[in-house]
């Protein structure tokens, strides 16, 4: 028989609207960061194996839930289009963040308090 020790567990954050609908969570955080760091949406799709459309279909739904813009998008040109993330996007995905930080350490300690035994 498997123990605690030799399980995991994992927690997964998610904000819900009224209908509880998902509106917010570990897969918009994730391509939300993968924008920040390769400053295109495109890119970060592609870096997730992700289609285009479906990075533009999540990303407006977020925006759509929240009521807020999530990225600030510049077309081609010269030096080429990007995307970058606006400061509305930067605060929710540090809270985010900070938020699921805490909540899995205080799980994990919980976790082991009530399963260390077993």
């Amino acid at each position: 028989m498997k123990t605690a020790n030799d399980l995991r567990l994992t927690v997964t954050l998610r904000l819900l609207d009224d209908e509880g609908q998902r509106r917010f969570g570990p897969g918009v955080a994730a391509l939300l960061s993968e924008v920040r760091e390769k400053r295109s949406l495109r890119a970060a799709a592609a870096s997730m194996g992700m289609a285009y459309s479906k990075a533009w279909r999540i990303v407006r739904d977020a925006e759509e839930a929240l009521n807020c813009k999530l990225l600030r998008s510049t077309i081609g040109g010269r030096h080429g289009g990007g995307a970058a993330l606006t400061e509305e996007a930067e605060a929710l995905l540090t809270a985010y963040q900070l938020l699921r930080d805490e909540v899995s350490a205080f799980a994990q300690e919980r976790y082991q308090e009530h399963f260390r035994d077993l």
